[in-house]
């Protein structure tokens, strides 16, 4: 049921302790088309729906409930009419982070997804054994690492922020560089439908952050991509120069160059993210793991497949398996439906992994493709982490294994195995690894939902007259 003309608050919210009893019910569906602010950049689809183009423009307000206090604000209207803000800054080792997440889809406040977002870790091991490097604690992504971008590598708008070119910045004055990429970009279509006998048909685009750092002989593109649909992508691309020094063996690696007397060392990137979520506000998640198995029995036409949602209720490590995803969720915050808000999050690709200092003091079999802990200020990289609380995602997780999951990390891991091949020499081209996160129930229905198909909502109740009306 749409609860059209109705207003909502911001969703953030004081911390699970001081809530009352009740659900806070967000009214996150969309019922009118997108205001006059929008109307300069609007397209029509296929159908005759209207839906906001690439270039809406962002409205000055829409980064109001920002507390960027060591970044600054950032924000971008989509397709969907519907708009991301944040802060960014740039961290010596980290690099790129984002703080303070928000999505507000068109005509409501903004919804709180995220306290921050960065990578924790970037370990890459050669299988001939001669080599390793940890290249967010020892080298970094930030600082003079991290280069300042031309028009070719960033077709968008480049953004400066103080970053040293010489040093560590801790003498002189820290240079204002163009380090940050902001692109919109077609994403393709967004939807397609010709049930009813109409066609219904849209683009999307997504908005693209983006930082390039050189460590060693790799330049890496640390990227995130925000969708009009409330997702986010977190991706890692790797180009540069397959490293002159590390050659091997046919069994450690591949031949390159002319004939089979150089076999570059085959490597892996073993990368893992930091996301600390404040689904509707800051503490009172909750974290599920789905899984979907084939029963062994047959139905009419099918295998039988059964689905269940377990509930991880405390910190602890998971992997990935054939139709297995997890979601963090705000139990009490609820969509228009009455459903819990959360996002899923899609390991997708990856050649799973074992950090090697996690091997060291934890065993061969003390890998992860998930992790899930309490946020901790202290716990900041997924290994060689300084500190009294830990030297990485391993021992966060044992030392709080008692506690109940509330103020929700997740530690999401992705591996990429380089078998070098004659074509990446030189420059080598690009490799990507990187996961998903996707809005489950975020809204009651989705952000830029077609005027006409508005009352489809659950099953329709003509729906067996939809194929009568075709062309």
């Amino acid at each position: 049921m749409l609860n059209c003309g109705r207003r909502y608050p911001p969703v953030n919210r004081p911390r699970v302790g001081l809530l009352i009893a009740s659900a806070v019910v967000l009214g996150i569906t969309a019922c009118t088309e997108p205001g006059p602010s929008h109307e300069a950049s609007t397209h029509p689809t296929a159908g005759g729906d209207v839906v906001p183009g690439p270039g809406a423009p962002v409205d000055p307000s829409a980064m109001a409930h920002l507390d960027c206090v060591d970044g600054e604000p950032i924000a971008q209207t989509l397709s969907s009419g519907a708009t991301w803000s944040m802060c960014w800054q740039v961290d010596p080792k980290r690099g790129l982070i984002f703080t303070d997440v928000h999505f507000a889809p068109v005509e409501h406040e903004p919804i709180s997804i995220m306290a921050s977002l960065s990578l924790a870790q970037l370990e890459v091991p050669y299988d001939s054994g001669d080599r390793l490097t940890s290249d967010i604690t020892s080298a970094g992504f930030g600082g003079r690492r991290m280069h300042t971008l031309t028009e070719t590598e960033c077709l968008g708008e480049r953004i400066a922020y103080p970053v040293p070119d010489i040093g560590d910045g801790s003498f002189g004055e820290t240079p204002m560089r163009e380090v940050l990429c902001s692109e919109v970009k077609d994403s393709g279509l967004a939807y397609r439908s010709r049930d009813g006998g109409r066609l219904t048909v849209a683009r999307q685009t997504s908005w693209q952050l983006s930082a390039i750092s050189k460590v060693g002989w790799y330049e890496y593109v640390n990227e995130y991509t925000f969708g009009a649909d409330g997702s986010i992508r977190p991706s890692l691309g790797a180009t540069g120069d397959v490293s002159p020094v590390d050659y091997t063996d046919e069994e450690h690696g591949w031949a390159i160059g002319h004939g089979d007397s150089h076999h570059a060392a085959s490597h892996s990137h073993n990368a893992v993210w930091r996301v600390h979520w404040a689904l509707g506000g800051r503490g009172g998640q909750a974290v599920e793991q789905f899984d979907a198995e084939p029963t062994g029995e047959m139905g009419p036409e099918s295998p039988i497949v059964r689905g269940e949602l377990t509930a991880l209720e405390r910190p602890t490590t998971a992997r990935w398996v054939d139709r297995r995803w997890w979601r963090v969720l705000a139990p009490r915050v609820l969509n228009d439906d009455e459903h819990p808000i959360s996002y899923q999050i899609n390991v997708e690709a990856t050649d799973s992994f074992t950090f090697v200092h996690d091997e060291h003091r934890h065993g061969e079999d003390g890998g992860y493709d998930v992790a899930f802990t309490n946020h901790d200020e202290c716990e900041v990289f997924a290994t060689a982490n300084r500190g009294a609380c830990g030297a990485g995602v391993l021992d966060y997780v044992a030392d709080s294994a008692d506690e109940r999951l509330d103020d929700v990390v997740s530690w999401v891991a992705v591996g990429f195995h380089h078998v070098v091949r004659d074509e990446d020499q030189s420059p080598m081209g690009m490799h990507w690894q990187g996961f998903s996160l996707t809005p489950r129930d975020l809204t009651a229905q989705r952000p830029d939902i077609p005027e006409w198909r508005r009352d489809v909502n659950g099953q329709p109740d003509e729906w067996d007259e939809w194929d009568e009306l075709e062309d």
